[in-house]
């Protein structure tokens, strides 16, 4: 079976709209922010891929590991006819729960949304092809609007992995979660992938990793910015510095002026002095206590949760009340 014509709901002029508005806002502000999503061009999802192979970079296996020992489990707990994953990227981790959901029978259709037209045409014709049987729709759309352009009826499972969530501050997470619940129905079910608070020393290098591959991640934001809005950042004048932030439990990545600087871009003048700061990532990291709370404040109720042997990377398996 081919994969169904994508539904697009997220135009790239609507990209575009929101590069502008961020850079616009975040540039102007006290304390210069942009927000991660703008890393992943082509470019930089190809860093991204590369930095889950890298040693210090703990999370995607450790998630790996859990969702390989528990698919079976979470296949017969859902009992899902349709598996929708957001942020969907590859989704590599989640042929683990389809082998374990077609194997189990009743699976129908599998539903990936991502904002990357490329990468879901890769993935979803890739999909198609291994699971023969299986109704492959994929939607082009931002997990933070598009909640409502979620296919209806049948037991639904959402996975959202990769601690993606993380990315998200505190406000922003409950709403995000707040708009899930609104999108399913009583006994839908939400698969949450976290990573765990744990020791800095742990952490930190999972974003400062030794060959320098997050760093060239990092400053791919400033590549983007130039060739989309003819911004004229020197990407080479800018540090990466990753640092824990112990009071909000999250890890935060920065670029760092190397000196002092004019960058013109949408007829702003943005000046940076010499060690200024820009925040580019937020990574929360969670507790399970916390997650159960923030789940059971947005209208889920907590069925399971699993970790790695290690205990570093948390799974849960929530559903709507």
């Amino acid at each position: 079976m081919t994969a169904e014509p994508l539904e697009i709901y997220l135009e790239e002029r609507d990209l575009e709209r929101g590069l502008r508005d961020d850079v616009r806002v975040g540039l102007s502000a006290g304390q210069k922010w942009l927000p991660p999503k703008w890393f992943y061009d082509a470019r930089g999802s190809e860093l991204f891929e590369e930095i889950t192979r890298l040693p210090e970079y703990y999370p995607t296996r450790a998630e790996r590991a859990v969702l390989a020992e528990r698919a079976p489990e979470i296949a017969a707990l859902t009992t899902a006819k349709t598996l929708i994953e957001l942020g969907s990227g590859s989704s590599e981790k989640t042929r683990l729960l389809l082998d374990a959901l077609t194997r189990q029978g009743g699976l129908g259709t599998f539903v990936p949304l991502d904002v990357s037209v490329s990468a879901l045409r890769g993935s979803t014709a890739q999909i198609a092809a291994g699971y023969p049987g299986l109704r492959v729709r994929g939607i082009v759309g931002d997990f933070t609007r598009q909640l409502d352009r979620l296919p209806t009826g049948g037991r639904r499972l959402v996975v959202f992995l990769g601690s993606t969530i993380g990315n998200l501050l505190p406000a922003e997470r409950a709403g995000f979660l707040t708009a899930m619940r609104a999108a399913l129905e009583v006994g839908d079910w939400l698969l949450l992938g976290t990573d765990l608070v744990k020791d800095p020393s742990v952490i930190v290098p999972a974003y400062d990793d030794a060959a320098g591959v997050t760093a060239e991640f990092n400053r791919n934001v400033l590549r983007v910015i130039n060739r989309e809005l003819g911004a004229d950042f020197d990407p080479a004048a800018f540090e990466h510095v990753a640092l824990w932030d112990p009071d909000h439990e999250w890890i935060e990545m920065r670029l760092r002026a190397t000196r002092a600087m004019r960058v013109r871009v949408l007829g702003m003048t943005v000046d940076f002095a010499a060690g200024e700061d820009l925040r580019t990532e937020v990574s929360a990291k969670f507790h399970p206590e916390g997650i159960a709370a923030e789940l059971a404040t947005a209208g889920f109720g907590t069925t399971e949760f699993w970790t790695d042997p290690d205990g570093l990377f948390g799974v849960t398996l929530a559903r709507a009340r």
